[in-house]
Formats: structure tokens, C-alpha cells, sequence
């Protein structure tokens, strides 16, 4: 057993399950100080994990990390996915408006604005503000291990999906101001020319296509690593408000899904707008919903 990857999945399931770190130490009748130490990868008895999985609602088998994850917390989630980040050297995206690695620079500053205007009108505002710290200090994490990385980067966007948020804005469906929610529409029109530029400059390492209908009903992901690779169906776009919980996302290693996903992945890549083709569809989808 690897006991850095039991410290990992306990410590996305606790996130997962909402109970806070004194109340599993608790029950378990341990400090939390020692909680923590089995998050970061100290050995673990198969009777403890098997407390904590009754505990947390789910399967022994999932703290161990074998067979597939659920999760429906976006927090938990992000913090899932930067461990996976942590040791995956390519990461391809199948659907959705944005790919977290090739957004502006502008993005983060602007998501912490609008994820904590919306947190400050929610029923309790200190614990919606936590949640979306939480989040975005992940997110921080997140863009670091991208610059010590350097993973290729294979991503398939949808044109109607692009069109939503260029519509709408990002951060769509939150409660915004006026102000705020003209800035979210700003914003997505700035992400779709960055997206642009990206193309037409061909960044190394970096592909992007532009898919068509049929738009694919979520977002497929698969990292690939020096070990394994890693298949997620993620129902959260990039912009998805971390107090958001109306999606389940599954994670596995099985090599069928793997394969099953590639060959999905291979087959959009070859129907996909790519290059010159791809940038006149994307500047006409702006003067569309932004003339003038």
C-alpha cells in the first residue's frame, strides 16, 4: 500500500463529507494532530481505515484509492485534482468553455471577486467565505504545479458552450450585481480572445481544437503520468462557485475507461476545428454575441 495516496484520498474525503477534522479525530478517539499525519502519509491500520471509510460514507476500497471516486463537493474535488496534477505530465480535456491552464492572468483576481460577492450573500456568509478561500488557495496550488510541470496540454472546447459564456458571462448563474455581471461578460470575451491568440500563436506543448455538435453532455479529463493514468467525468465547470454541490464527479485508474475515453478523445480530435478554422470561428462567435 501506498500510504502518501491513503493520506490523499482520506484527506479528499474528508472535505468531501463536510465534517471538520476535530470531529473525525474525536470519534476516532485520536488527536488531530495525528488525523493530519495520516493525511500526509504515515502508516495507516487496515481497522482505522476501515473506521474512517464508516465513518465518511464511503467504501474502504475508496480510501485505498482502488476501483472509482464520487465526490460531489467542488472543493473536494479541486483538491483531488491537484494531487493528480502533482504527478501527471499531460493533461486532455474533452468539452466545456475554459481550460483552467490557458486562461488569462486576469482570471483568478476576477473569480476571487465574484465567488466572494456571491459567498457575502448566502444565509451564512463566514462559512461560504471559508469555502471559497479554501478553494481558491487550492486553485494557487494548483497554478504552481503547472509552472513546475509543464504538462502538454490537449484540449477540445465547445463552441456552444463558448457561446454561453460569452453570452452570459462567467460565473454564470450567480447571484452578480450589475456592475459584477458586466465584468463576467467582459471576462469571458477576454478568455476567448486569449483562447486566440493561443491558437494561432501555437504555444509548444499546447493543442486546442474547437468541437461542434453534438456538444458532449460533460467534461471528460484525462491526466497520464509516469505510473497511471487518471479518466474524470467532471459536471463543474472552471468558474463553478466552490459551494456548488448539484454534480457528481467520478475518478478512475481502470485501464478500459482509459481506453474508452482515448479512443472518444481521438475521435472528436479528428472532427475538431483546429488552427485558422478554429480562430474564424471563434472571432465570429464574438462579434455574434458582442457586435460593435
Amino acid at each position: 500500500m501506498r500510504f502518501d495516496e491513503i493520506g490523499q484520498q482520506l484527506r479528499t474525503y474528508r472535505l468531501e463529507s463536510g465534517l471538520k477534522a476535530d470531529e473525525i479525530a474525536a470519534r476516532l478517539g485520536i488527536s488531530r494532530a495525528a488525523l493530519y499525519r495520516y493525511e500526509k502519509g504515515e502508516v495507516i491500520k487496515l481497522d482505522t481505515v476501515r473506521r474512517l471509510a464508516e465513518m465518511l460514507q464511503v467504501s474502504p476500497l475508496a480510501l485505498l484509492g482502488i476501483g472509482i471516486d464520487y465526490l460531489s463537493r467542488s472543493t473536494s474535488f479541486l483538491e483531488r485534482l491537484r494531487h493528480i496534477e502533482e504527478e501527471a505530465d499531460s493533461q486532455l480535456q474533452l468539452g466545456g468553455a475554459l481550460c483552467f491552464p490557458l486562461v488569462s492572468e486576469g482570471f483568478d483576481r476576477l473569480l476571487r471577486e465574484l465567488w466572494l460577492e456571491t459567498a457575502s450573500l448566502t444565509q451564512d456568509p463566514v462559512v461560504a467565505r471559508g469555502v471559497t478561500e479554501q478553494a481558491l488557495m487550492t486553485i494557487a496550488q494548483r497554478r504552481l504545479i503547472r509552472e513546475q510541470r509543464r504538462m502538454s496540454i490537449t484540449v477540445m472546447l465547445s463552441e456552444k458552450t463558448i457561446k454561453r459564456i460569452l453570452t452570459e458571462g462567467i460565473c454564470a448563474g450567480l447571484p452578480l450585481s450589475e456592475r459584477s455581471r458586466a465584468e463576467a461578460r467582459a471576462a469571458a470575451v477576454t478568455e476567448v480572445e486569449n483562447l486566440t491568440s493561443q491558437i494561432e500563436q501555437g504555444p509548444l506543448g499546447v493543442q486546442i481544437g474547437l468541437l461542434q455538435e453534438p456538444e458532449p453532455h460533460h467534461q471528460a479529463l484525462i491526466y497520464r503520468g509516469r505510473d497511471r493514468a487518471h479518466v474524470i467525468g467532471n459536471p463543474f465547470p472552471s468558474d463553478a462557485h466552490p459551494a456548488w454541490n448539484q454534480g457528481v464527479v467520478s475518478i478512475t485508474s481502470a485501464d478500459d475507461a482509459v481506453a474508452i475515453h482515448q479512443r472518444v478523445a481521438e475521435a472528436c480530435w479528428r472532427q475538431a476545428h483546429k488552427g485558422m478554422a478554429a480562430v474564424q470561428r471563434l472571432r465570429l462567435l464574438i462579434a455574434e454575441t458582442h457586435p460593435g
